[in-house]
């Protein structure tokens, strides 16, 4: 048997996201293509909304807007509070870091502490994250989890966080977004989060037939009568945009 020599020179140390991309089942369990609603390509969409809907819940900003491209490209733009700009290289790209550490920032959370969007960074062939903040702005833009651009100055854009990424086919060979899948995923955090609005556009998602939306629309009545809650979807005529807003009665049960 041949030696293998095992010495100082042997010994490696990671970065945050060098070690998301040699181990990203610890983070985002399976990778897959997207035939499967629990496949890696879900879940890098899941964090970016998680923090979206992390700001709402805190009482910053109702409206979430989610954008998916045919190419795979994800596009989720929120209206909270906006990644402190002096911290948003370091908020996509360092893992541990975050505010949600703080309970006077995030009382509650629905993402990975110091983890999510870190993740979806480190496993994407493009990722951009922008901030904005009382009228100022900062950019980062990222490849394969290395920071190749940075941009800060001032905007008319409205407080909140910008979150632009592409699965990288590396991690996802041959991947693809099921937007039934992706479809619900947005119900269940509308249903569980009175007066959220998420707005989907996805040119590949199927519109359904009157049949049914008259079939939906009577089970949602059904189930949601003995609810606090109450689920509505607008389908415009063309199929790329959803508006999902989940309203609270007036009345208590």
């Amino acid at each position: 048997m041949s030696e293998h020599q095992y010495d100082e020179s042997k010994i490696k140390t990671l970065s945050s996201l060098e070690h998301i991309r040699k181990r990203p089942g610890m983070y985002i369990g399976r990778l897959g293509n997207g035939s499967d609603p629990d496949d890696g390509i879900y879940i890098l969409l899941k964090e970016v909304v998680d923090n979206a809907v992390d700001e709402y819940i805190m009482g910053y900003g109702k409206q979430v807007d989610i954008s998916i491209e045919e190419s795979g490209r994800c596009r989720v733009r929120d209206y909270g509070r906006g990644i402190p700009l002096g911290k948003v290289v370091e908020c996509v790209s360092v893992i541990n870091t975050g505010a949600k550490y703080n309970t006077d920032v995030f009382q509650f959370s629905v993402g990975l502490n110091g983890v999510g969007t870190k993740a979806v960074n480190a496993l994407s062939e493009q990722f951009t994250v922008c901030a904005f903040r009382k009228g100022r702005f900062k950019k980062a833009v990222f490849e394969h989890g290395t920071l190749v651009d940075e941009e800060e100055g001032e905007t008319e854009e409205k407080d909140g966080t910008l979150i632009e990424f592409l699965p990288d086919t590396a991690s996802f060979p041959r991947y693809s977004f099921d937007m039934q899948y992706v479809d619900q995923r947005l119900w269940r955090y509308a249903y569980l989060n009175a007066g959220l609005i998420l707005y989907l556009d996805a040119p590949s998602l199927q519109e359904e037939t009157e049949e049914e939306e008259a079939k939906k629309t009577h089970r949602q009545r059904k189930n949601t009568t003995q609810q606090r809650g109450s689920s509505t979807c607008w389908k415009k005529n063309s199929a790329t945009e959803i508006s999902i807003l989940l309203s609270s009665f007036l009345k208590p049960l």
